[in-house]
């Protein structure tokens, strides 16, 4: 792959709950994958390799490699993944769907494969806190339709969050220690029950506790997360706004009022900001895909 080619590309994007049990099948996917295990368990077979799949483990599937999910037969694996190229590939000859998967050796299309990344990435890693990459994920959640004229604004927004995460993935995944500081794990669930709990300290309040410099706490914790404290505190209370918006009757006010933003203008303003969408157009539009 030329580096100039080099802007990745992700087709499809979603939150994937396994049955007790259930396999994928034995496949190959045209497009390169990642995979965050946020629930249950299950194995992955792969070139002769099988790992163990528990919470917070993170998987990469170069286009092309041969792969097997199976859940667990009590607590089956929930998937929160992603199906994407490291640029662009037309596959519109081969499948109405733009992330194909392959269920036969014999009958894939090689020209079709996408791209190979030029650096070793893991195969397997472990994420110690999950909730950022989570929050990653769901700000590019995309349906496997090909981009048309009716989509193409909507598909900008998805595509620049996607790229922010690759951003985050690529400095993790391309260091040799990918364990992230066990400290600021310990902090973000700290920010997060602060936040829940409608608990408002700044930034002094948690470097001061951690004995470090300011300086230093903002170093390590956009190492760790990819964010500043600010940015990771508001994409944790729009992670949970979207998630009562899908999920929950409650109005854009009672949400806006729920996790402490100061107006609902302002939560909004955030949400479109991240979203591309704002708060009603986001839960009318995902009420769509379900209805229809």
């Amino acid at each position: 792959m030329q580096f100039s080619s080099f802007h990745p590309y992700v087709y499809y994007a979603t939150r994937y709950p396994f049955a007790k049990g259930q396999s994928s099948f034995p496949r190959i996917c045209y497009s390169s994958s990642i995979y965050l295990i946020s629930e249950g368990k299950g194995i992955l077979v792969t070139n002769g390799r099988t790992y163990t799949a528990i919470p917070g483990t993170l998987v990469y599937i170069p286009a092309g490699q041969h792969h097997e999910w199976v859940a667990d037969d009590e607590r089956p694996m929930v998937h929160i993944c992603c199906y994407f190229d490291w640029h662009y590939v037309e596959r519109d000859d081969i499948s109405d769907w733009s992330a194909p998967i392959c269920y036969q050796q014999d009958q894939l299309l090689e020209h079709f494969v996408g791209p190979a990344f030029p650096y070793f990435i893991p195969e397997v890693s472990r994420i110690v806190n999950m909730r950022p990459w989570i929050d990653h994920f769901q700000s590019f959640y995309k349906s496997g339709e090909y981009t048309s004229e009716k989509t193409f604004l909507r598909s900008l927004s998805t595509q620049r969050n996607f790229q922010a995460f690759i951003d985050y993935f690529l400095q993790g995944m391309l260091k040799e220690d990918h364990i992230p500081d066990p400290r600021i794990g310990r902090l973000l669930h700290e920010m997060e029950q602060n936040i829940l709990s409608g608990a408002d300290f700044p930034s002094a309040y948690y470097y001061e506790g951690l004995q470090i410099s300011r300086g230093h706490f903002f170093e390590i914790f956009k190492k760790t997360t990819g964010y500043s404290p600010v940015q990771y505190m508001n994409r944790f209370r729009i992670g949970r706004a979207m998630e009562d918006l899908l999920h929950t009757s409650l109005s854009v006010t009672d949400i806006s009022e729920k996790y402490h933003f100061s107006s609902v203008h302002y939560f909004s303003r955030l949400f479109s900001k991240q979203t591309g969408l704002s708060p009603r157009e986001f839960r009318f539009s995902e009420q769509f895909k379900r209805n229809y």
